[in-house]
């Protein structure tokens, strides 16, 4: 599986302050999996990036998508908006389940506008910009990955082939 982690703050893309989201998911990917983690990359809460990147990363093959930033209630917090621009089909009890964990934990959670969708062979999660809150998220989220992503791609490859039959 490829991953992309694409992480989305006005003040990160500008290098005023060190990001510690994507360090932190790459560190928990490279220790629970075997996925390669083939796209980077710091985009400030602009709507046109945001989408241009989740579209090109789609077609370049990533199978995974993990946004951190952006998904709260700030003005600027436009992340979601930018996920169901792209996404073709919603998962809504991807997002639905992290919240629910979340909230055991802080009841900001509710606060959270994540979304989770499908395009293509690509499953995108939102999770928020926090590193406690991204390294609670994955944990939550790991064990179920495997299996979704599995049905993603295999479902998508049975039917082009079906097609090109």
């Amino acid at each position: 599986m490829n991953v992309g982690i694409l992480i989305i703050s006005d003040r990160g893309s500008r290098g005023e302050y060190e990001d510690k989201s994507a360090p932190l998911i790459k560190e928990k990917l490279n220790s629970e999996t075997n996925w390669a983690i083939t796209h980077t990359q710091i985009v400030p809460d602009e709507l046109d990036i945001i989408v241009e990147t989740l579209i090109r990363w789609c077609d370049e093959g990533v199978n995974l998508l993990l946004t951190s930033g952006g998904t709260g209630f700030s003005p600027r917090d436009i992340t979601p908006e930018a996920t169901k621009k792209v996404i073709e089909r919603e998962a809504p009890g991807l997002a639905e389940a992290v919240r629910m964990d979340s909230l055991k934990i802080t009841k900001h959670a509710m606060l959270s506008r994540a979304v989770a969708g499908i395009r293509q062979q690509t499953l995108i999660i939102n999770m928020p910009g926090n590193p406690k809150a991204v390294r609670e998220n994955l944990e939550f989220l790991l064990p179920v990955l495997p299996h979704a992503l599995d049905l993603l791609v295999d479902a998508q490859d049975s039917e082009q082939q079906h097609r090109s039959v």
